[in-house]
């Protein structure tokens, strides 16, 4: 018997193993020469980027074990209790949609951005599951997307905050790069791109305070304080970001993920005002509070960058955290209105136009 109960957890560590070096989903490595340039970077120190301030990554182990506990407990809440409907999209309205900014919000980060007449999608992550195996993770809180990636027409940007699979997820990735014309990420992350296919020439690394212009849009790769990692042995081996985006007539900030710092103060003082900020409110707890923000100061953030309107994100779509599932949008709701700040709630697949907001901020999720 105890032979046996060796044999097949030789075998378990085994399929493990091999699952870590062979499956795609991990993503790939920079170069000698590409690390080399990075260690240029201030962002940069031993190996591994860093944030600004001073950010505690690792929790201790009972911590850890309060955290996995939780995550595959039954807390009540954290997870709607049926799926959550989406407003669908037709890809000849994208096509057609040339004359205004609008936003289409598809859940958790991610969004088809129309501006300039220019189709931009940020942190694409259309998979079911934010994780490299299904049985590590719980899936999408809709079963549906407002359009199937393979209905998407041809996407002139894609702008990626970071490596987590919640916000680069593999599976995506190989359905949008043949109609991408152009990604943009943060320093380390094209790595992955061109391990899943995609062409050099079609991939501009960026570190924080860079700006890049694509045809008449103006593109600024700003700071946040996370972190990043799809495996084991690469924590903080590539960047993380925030983003603005910048045309004629409009600016839009995307914090992607980020704890709350005197960054965002930093960015409003350099780029604001901004149009819309669409901040990051969701999967927060008091065990990785330099992480990821508490909804009280994401409205807080909202301010700091100078935004006129803000968007709660990062919620909506995967339990990745123990807090009830519509608790981000209440607290930040209640929090903004106390600071005179304007909240937008639209629902998923709902088009928002900047300029002319037509979004409906109702309570949809109750």
């Amino acid at each position: 018997m105890g032979i046996i109960i060796g044999g097949g957890f030789l075998l378990i560590i085994l399929i493990a193993v091999m699952f870590l070096y062979l499956s795609p989903e991990f993503g790939g490595v920079p170069t000698k020469e590409q690390k080399m340039a990075y260690a240029k970077s201030p962002n940069y120190r031993g190996g591994k980027f860093i944030n600004k301030e001073e950010v505690k990554l690792d929790m201790s182990m009972r911590d850890m074990g309060k955290s996995l506990a939780g995550f595959f407990g039954s807390l009540p809440n954290t997870k709607p209790p049926m799926d959550i409907p989406v407003d669908k999209l037709d890809s000849l309205e994208i096509v057609q949609k040339k004359d205004s900014t609008r936003l289409v919000w598809f859940g958790h980060s991610t969004f088809l951005l129309q501006i300039s007449s220019k189709t931009i999608l940020i942190d694409p992550m259309f998979g079911k599951v934010p994780a490299p195996h299904p049985m590590l993770a719980t899936t999408r809180f809709s079963k549906e997307l407002p359009i199937d990636v393979e209905k998407l027409p041809n996407i002139d940007v894609v702008l990626i905050s970071h490596d987590h699979y919640d916000h680069l997820d593999y599976g995506s990735i190989q359905k949008l790069k043949d109609k991408v014309k152009m990604f943009y990420v943060p320093l380390g992350v094209g790595a992955h791109l061109r391990e899943w296919g995609v062409e050099r020439e079609r991939i501009m690394e960026m570190d924080w305070w860079q700006e890049t212009s694509h045809e008449d849009i103006i593109i600024r790769c700003t700071p946040a304080q996370h972190f990043s990692g799809r495996g084991i042995t690469d924590r903080a081996r590539t960047l993380w970001s925030s983003w603005v985006i910048q045309s004629n007539n409009n600016k839009i900030f995307f914090s992607g993920d980020s704890g709350y710092g005197p960054h965002f103060k930093e960015i409003g003082d350099k780029f604001g005002p901004f149009d819309i900020a669409m901040l990051e409110c969701g999967q927060y707890n008091e065990m990785w509070p330099d992480i990821h923000m508490f909804p009280e100061q994401t409205a807080q953030a909202g301010l700091d960058v100078r935004s006129r309107l803000i968007m709660p994100i990062h919620w909506g779509a995967f339990k990745l955290a123990m807090h009830p599932w519509t608790e981000p949008v209440e607290r930040v709701s209640v929090k903004a209105k106390e600071l005179n700040l304007e909240v937008l709630t639209p629902r998923i697949g709902e088009p928002i136009n900047i300029n002319k907001i037509e979004a409906s901020t109702s309570e949809w999720w109750k």
